[in-house]
């Protein structure tokens, strides 16, 4: 019989029964078919096993879809004013949230900020991973004076603690959501490069990389097609983390007057108005700052949940 199938009724040590081999059955087949079945364990454990990744899930598919459909549903015209009629109207059922200060609907222009929220996490962490992951893998893959001078440089941008630098280069480079962007990018790739340089320098390390290089295989394609796409899962898992931050640091230097700038519906930019109405106009304050609370707390949930799930070692059922 061929060594690549399986002996009928072979027992698999720490395999479940329903993965056992059958006759002839091929071992590249049975691997993927744990892979499968292992994958839609912790899918299941992810969503049904624990309820509060569950909520996670569905708060997150909410905020999705009122990013890219909020203002469309949204009651009224988020930026329209009306001073006269609705100045700071109480939540009723024509105003659900209440009314602004110039009469601008609460609830349609935290809609409306659903969409720049995430345009700003995108934005953000699509540089951050993709300059930190090229650093990070250069790094470790190929070690000695190249990842002396590339974790140097790094550590520059560490040893300033994240929310003061960005602060620092949002002020300096003027109020604006693009300055805020730009800001939080280069706080945030750093951490990428240091994640992605850890799990290089222990993936290259594996006995299928040496055998990668034992056939001549060139070091680019080690790296893009053997080494990173097995670091892919620890890099989605903070990714999902840094959403909930990337907005919560949004709305920070928004709030300072920073990030977004009047008339932006921006949570941060509304907190920042409001708080100047907190004794008269609780609903202002209050509103917001739930919306940008639920949506971090989502995030974070989310992140947990699917570091179990994509957790290889992880083989609890």
């Amino acid at each position: 019989m061929s060594s690549e199938q399986a002996r009928p009724g072979t027992f698999v040590p720490g395999t479940p029964a329903e993965d056992q081999p059958g006759p002839e059955t091929p071992l590249g087949g049975l691997v993927k078919r744990r892979a499968s079945n292992q994958m839609r364990r912790n899918l299941k454990r992810f969503l049904i096993g624990n309820r509060l990744n569950l909520i996670g899930v569905i708060i997150v598919v909410i905020f999705f879809f009122l990013a890219m459909f909020g203002e469309a549903v949204a009651p009224h015209d988020p930026y329209k004013q009306d001073i006269t009629g609705s100045k700071l109207l109480a939540p009723s059922t024509t105003h659900i949230f209440g009314t602004d200060e110039l009469g601008r609907d609460v609830f349609s222009r935290i809609l409306a900020g659903t969409r720049v929220s995430l345009q700003v996490a995108v934005v953000v962490l699509t540089f951050a991973v993709i300059f930190g992951t090229l650093v990070g893998a250069v790094s470790g893959f190929f070690g000695g004076i190249v990842d002396e001078i590339l974790m140097r440089f790094t550590d520059m941008f560490l040893a300033f603690p994240a929310l003061i630098l960005a602060i620092a280069i949002a002020a300096t480079l003027g109020k604006s959501l693009t300055n805020t962007m730009i800001a939080l990018a280069t706080v945030f790739w750093p951490w990428y490069a240091r994640l992605v340089r850890a799990q290089v320098l222990s993936i290259r390390e594996r006995e299928f990389v040496e055998a990668g290089r034992s056939i001549g295989l060139s070091s680019s394609r080690l790296m893009f097609r053997h080494i990173l796409p097995n670091s892919a899962s620890v890099v989605i898992i903070q990714i999902t983390l840094d959403v909930g931050f990337a907005i919560l640091s949004t709305s920070s230097l928004s709030f300072i007057g920073l990030g977004a700038q009047p008339p932006s519906p921006e949570w941060g930019t509304m907190l920042s108005t409001a708080r100047n109405y907190f004794r008269d106009a609780w609903w202002y304050t209050t509103f917001p700052g739930v919306a940008l609370t639920l949506t971090v707390f989502a995030f974070n949930v989310l992140g947990d949940g699917l570091q179990d799930a994509l957790d290889p070692r992880s083989s609890r059922r």
